[in-house]
């Protein structure tokens, strides 16, 4: 086998495995599923992924690629506008959190195997964000009180609308999520 037929027999089973966790959840994961998905043997997997958490851990750093992409064009569009950057910042990942719905799920989970074996993603997540948080805390010159009370607000809003979002309480719109933007934007103002 070549390596680059392997590439895309590993790339095939990253993309069913997403697919799967969309389906399924963490819980309910099955490396059977996937690999017949594949058209592939059970076996197969276990020739790019040690175990069932290695290759969740591979799913949620493929997933994490997605989102730091994303990120990064947040940025190179709103270079120096902190307030710019994080809102869509927040919009976006609602959006991918709508889109991807068990991935929030699978950054939450506690699990101390499933843990060990993505070790780190989690706050990697998060890195650019704060940053941009940070750099706007700074900018404004906010007190340290204000910006906790902000964050959290604004996280609230961030996974209360990707909740109401996929239970249906809300339409997943152009107008849901430009309402959420208005939201987001409204806070910086407040007190």
């Amino acid at each position: 086998m070549t390596e680059g037929h392997r590439k895309n027999k590993k790339q095939e089973l990253l993309l069913a495995g997403v697919q799967e966790l969309n389906d399924h959840g963490i819980v309910d994961f099955s490396v059977r599923r996937v690999a017949e998905a594949c058209g592939l043997s059970p076996a197969a997997p276990y020739k790019h992924y040690a175990n069932k958490n290695e290759f969740i851990a591979a799913i949620i750093s493929y997933n994490y690629s997605i989102w730091y992409t994303k990120l990064h064009d947040i940025l190179e569009a709103n270079p120096g506008d902190y307030r710019r950057q994080i809102t869509e910042m927040l919009v976006t990942y609602t959006c991918f959190l709508v889109e991807n719905p068990h991935f929030r799920s699978a950054l939450m989970i506690k699990d101390d195997a499933l843990d060990r074996s993505h070790q780190g993603l989690r706050s990697k997540l998060s890195k650019l964000p704060n940053e941009a948080a940070e750099k706007y805390r700074e900018w404004a010159n906010m007190p340290m009180n204000v910006f906790v009370r902000k964050k959290f607000v604004l996280r609230s809003l961030m996974y209360g609308a990707a909740l109401m979002f996929e239970n249906g309480e809300l339409a997943y719109n152009s107008d849901s999520l430009e309402m959420l933007r208005a939201m987001v934007d409204r806070e910086f103002d407040l007190p």
